[in-house]
């Protein structure tokens, strides 16, 4: 696969909606996390990124003008033990409550299917990282509809195991803006991942859409230690 320019990609594209980058730095030493939200509607522009424990949640910005919370706020990211897991969604909790039980990361995505927002049928997107040992490994999986009809679910898996330096990979939601939007298409696209997380972060939020970029995340894991750093963006500020 030929790796991409994640800059070139975010900044062609006006709204890929939600995404996930996971990769492994070019040192060879941090596992990386990206994860980003975009909103069309005021209703998903409304929202913040906190720190909730060793993860995330949304939350409104203004909770006045919540208006439908039961797609957009969530915790994308949660910790257990030595997986961290990243979603655009609440299955972010049964993924962490059945790795929990023993189930793995592909049977408890069985549970779930694309999100019910008809036309668009927003599929969900997750990655889980495993840091055991100073070893890491890491998978991504996408839950669609079959090219727009609700009656089918498509699962794809996709794992990668003692990642090369420098490497990454990058799904979202959808293609590009659309009515209704089209979901995303194929692998995870292979990106660069540098050494620097501030670097890292700074290139995905200055490279998605200004009207539609919402928050961002950004971590990157120590593999020997454990030990990590996160940085939150808003574009909403307090």
């Amino acid at each position: 696969m030929q790796m991409i320019s994640l800059e070139k990609e975010l900044s062609a594209n006006t709204y890929p909606g939600r995404g996930i980058v996971v990769g492994k730095s070019k040192d060879g030493k941090k596992a990386a996390i990206g994860y980003f939200i975009m909103g069309r509607s005021s209703n998903s522009r409304n929202r913040i990124f906190v720190e909730d424990g060793e993860g995330i949640r949304t939350e409104a910005f203004d909770p006045s003008k919540m208006e439908d919370p039961s797609l957009i706020i969530y915790a994308p990211v949660r910790v257990l033990g030595n997986k961290t897991i990243v979603t655009n969604g609440d299955q972010t909790d049964t993924i962490y409550e059945n790795m929990d039980k023993q189930m793995t990361f592909e049977q408890s995505l069985r549970e779930r299917e694309f999100e019910p927002d008809a036309p668009n049928y927003t599929p969900r997107i997750s990655a889980i990282l495993h840091i055991e040992e100073g070893t890491f490994n890491y998978a991504m999986s996408i839950l669609k509809s079959d090219n727009g009809n609700p009656e089918s679910c498509n699962r794809f898996t996709f794992a990668y195991n003692n990642p090369p330096a420098g490497e990454g990979h990058f799904v979202s939601t959808y293609l590009h803006d659309g009515n209704p939007l089209p979901s995303f298409e194929g692998e995870p696209k292979l990106v660069a991942v540098p050494d620097d997380m501030g670097q890292f972060g700074d290139m995905l939020w200055s490279s998605l859409n200004e009207d539609n970029k919402v928050s961002l995340f950004v971590r990157y894991i120590d593999i020997e230690t454990g030990k990590y750093e996160s940085k939150i963006y808003n574009k909403n500020q307090k």
